[in-house]
This record gives structure tokens, sequence and C-alpha cells, in this order.
């Protein structure tokens, strides 16, 4: 939870495949210190389960308490969260969501204006494929996907590389307040993530499903 530009109260975990476990009991917990004005929720691409699990839980609270729902892009936020905790830093940030094998998540964000250069795509990472960017300057990349590409990007002397940085709420919040002073709010009947890619379903590899 945020008031006046600043994080009250937080919970989180990196635990993987926790969301349905451990979502409610963080939202019991922050509820007991204040009803919000509103609710944000990451809008992607990420997992499709946990972008389903946490826009469901968005919704239901936003329908309940009657409040608005606000969105923030994955990608952008997790820009936002770095320039939050670097606030020196003045190249470009590309945060990267790991896709599995050589491809990513990826967005190009100027750092200093928290503007987005090139919107959200899914990238094949190799080499030089980020040189129209690199070529101009620094451009940090950063998220899960920062550590697979490094020994492909990283021979490109304006390649820097954060790949101990973690997603957090916390990125959501100058977005998100930025949203509720403009009204811009999300239809709670029918609003979706935006998930990038279909959903495919794959024949369990769990002994005794079918």
């Amino acid at each position: 939870m945020a008031e006046d530009g600043k994080v009250v109260a937080l919970r989180e975990s990196t635990a993987a495949n926790a969301h349905s476990t451990q979502m409610p009991l963080f939202v019991k917990e922050l509820l007991a210190d204040g009803r919000p004005d509103a609710v944000c929720v990451s809008a992607g691409p990420g997992s499709y389960t946990g972008l389903r699990i946490g826009v469901s839980t968005a919704k239901g609270l936003c329908y309940a308490l009657d409040i608005p729902l606000l969105s923030v892009p994955t990608l952008l936020s997790m820009a936002a969260l770095y320039c939050r905790r670097n606030l020196e830093y003045a190249g470009m940030v590309c945060p990267m969501i790991d896709a599995r094998r050589m491809e990513c998540y990826t967005m190009m964000v100027e750092s200093g204006k928290l503007s987005v250069a090139r919107d959200t795509q899914a990238d094949v990472i190799e080499a030089g494929c980020y040189d129209q960017w690199l070529d101009r300057g620094l451009v940090t990349f950063i998220g899960d996907g920062a550590a697979k590409s490094r020994e492909v990007l990283g021979v490109h002397p304006n390649a820097r590389f954060d790949v101990d940085f973690r997603p957090s709420a916390e990125g959501m919040l100058q977005l998100a307040e930025e949203k509720l002073a403009r009204g811009e709010k999300e239809d709670v009947a029918y609003f979706e993530p935006f998930y990038l890619k279909d959903f495919v379903a794959k024949k369990s590899v769990v002994h005794g499903l079918r």
C-alpha cells in the first residue's frame, strides 16, 4: 500500500508459483491497515497463471470495495523501480522477462523521462539485436532475462546488466498514482491482462494426471 508517493505497507514473496496460496494472506494483512482508494495490478506480460490470479484478485477487491481498478505494464513498472533506485543513471533501461529458450519479453525505456522508447515485444536474443540502441549510449538490462542474455549482449561496450534486480510492487507506485490522478481506470468487468502470447495447453507430466 502507498500514500503520498511513499510505500506504507508491503507484502511480497520470491517463492515460485505461490500466487494462489500467498496472495490472499497478503491481501488480508494489508487491508487490516486500511481501505485503499484504488487497486493497481500488473497488466503483463508474464506468467499466464500468475496474471490471471493477480487480475482476478484485483477485480474482486475493486468490485467489493467499489474502488477504481488501475493497471500498469509489467515491464514499465520494472524500469520505474530501477530508475527509482538509481536516480543518477541517465541511460536506457531494458527490462527483460525470461520467455524460455533464448526469447525474452522486453521494452526500451528512457530513464530520465521514464518514457517508452519501444513498446513491449518478444525478442529472440542474438548477437547485434540491440545494437541500434547500444550504439547510441548506455543500456542497462534488468530482470530474469538479463542473466541469460549477458553472454550474447555483453560484448558491446555500452551494455550493462543488473542480474540481481528483482521486480516489486513498489515499481507500480509512481505510475499508479499518476493514472489515478488523471482518472485513467480500467473496466472491472472487461479488463484483461496483456499475455503477448496465446496460452498453449500442454499434457500434464504429473504422474496420475492425463
